[in-house]
């Protein structure tokens, strides 16, 4: 693919990458029903799972939500019917992750007791060079919280850690306000949504596909497409919503000051995506840029020839100030300086996996 567009992967030189989003929570906080929404609702994207202690499984075009709680599921030509730990994990990754499986974005669903950040860890670590980090997305239930941080007081270990925090159920606790409150001051930059039922738009998650991209098998959204009339009061008004800022400039970015940015990047910013220019630094290629939470990646791609070079960057959190966000965006516009120093890319390449400057796990917890 050499041109920005909506319901793709991030990609690199050679092939896309799937993002992998970690989704964690203690028992009974709504994991299993935030997964089954974004099945209903995934827009025609194909979801590749791992979920609870069941192994992995592919949410193909003709599978119903209700099979993640089976043990035993079909994936392609096999069935998986073990408990996922470490050494496994990468071997499921690597199934899901293959081009013909088509999947657009994978989703492991620790189960209620696991710890989020050795998941984190072991999808930080895989060098399968077609995915890429999606974030740790945890579910709370806003109406049993006090009560799960008396029984579990290392939720806020797993908050501090989160990307996302879905505060849930908040149509069943009394003080809903107050529990989101405290939830947002017990995480580390991350985006704090509420929600009811699970239900949080998947787009503020993963890139969904177009339903008219579509293309051979029916996709949740077409078996579901006749009920949505019965859905529609249930579900319409109750999505969580994003906000989003695309930004495209015609000149080309200074490599410091937009590495100043993205480094200092506000509280609900949770995903950031698109093409760099970075101009005299680097006239050969364009940078794809994808950012989670505090995980950040560069991806240097050849421009194609004759193609117009812009920069098109798309932020996407909650309660963000788009207005300041596009002001820091503009400032980064390179001012005309004539030449590249040699030292300005650097920041940058501290982020393109692969080369000598890349932190371990950039992202990955202490």
């Amino acid at each position: 693919m050499r041109r920005y567009e909506r319901g793709r992967a991030v990609v690199r030189s050679g092939g896309r990458q799937i993002p992998v989003v970690v989704l964690a929570g203690f028992l009974g906080s709504g994991k299993t029903t935030l997964l089954n929404h974004l099945l209903h609702h995934s827009g025609g994207s194909r979801i590749g799972a791992v979920v609870n202690d069941f192994g992995a499984i592919e949410i193909d075009a003709m599978a119903v939500a209700g099979a993640l709680g089976d043990s035993t599921v079909s994936l392609g030509n096999g069935c998986l019917c073990c408990a996922v730990d470490g050494s496994e994990l990468d071997v499921y990754l690597e199934r899901l992750a293959r081009p013909e499986a088509r999947i657009d974005v994978i989703v492991i669903e620790a189960s209620g007791l696991a710890e989020p950040q050795e998941l984190v860890r072991m999808v930080l670590a895989s060098e399968h060079p077609g995915i890429v980090y999606g974030g740790l997305v945890e579910v709370v239930d806003a109406a049993e919280f006090d009560d799960t941080r008396a029984r579990h007081p290392e939720i806020d270990r797993h908050l501090a850690l989160a990307d996302l925090v879905v505060v849930n159920k908040t149509d069943r606790a009394a003080d809903a306000g107050r529990v989101v409150g405290l939830v947002r001051s017990l995480v580390d930059r991350a985006a704090v949504v509420p929600a009811t039922h699970g239900r949080v738009d998947p787009e503020f998650l993963f890139d969904c596909r177009p339903r008219e991209e579509r293309v051979g098998q029916l996709s949740f959204d077409d078996l579901h497409h006749h009920d949505h009339d019965h859905d529609h009061e249930h579900t319409g008004h109750l999505h969580t919503a994003y906000d989003s800022l695309s930004f495209v400039s015609r000149h080309p970015l200074d490599p410091r000051r937009l590495i100043r940015f993205l480094d200092g990047r506000p509280e609900g910013l949770y995903r950031i995506k698109g093409y760099v220019d970075f101009g005299a630094y680097d006239t050969g290629n364009r940078y794809a840029v994808h950012a989670v939470g505090r995980f950040l990646r560069f991806y240097p791609e050849s421009w194609t020839a004759g193609a117009e070079r812009l920069t098109q960057l798309v932020l996407i959190g909650a309660d963000i100030d788009a207005g300041s966000l596009r002001e820091e965006l503009e400032a980064c516009v390179n001012d005309g300086a004539p030449h590249a120093d040699e030292q300005g890319m650097w920041g940058v390449l501290r982020y393109v996996r692969g080369t000598a400057e890349e932190p371990a796990a950039q992202g990955a917890p202490a």
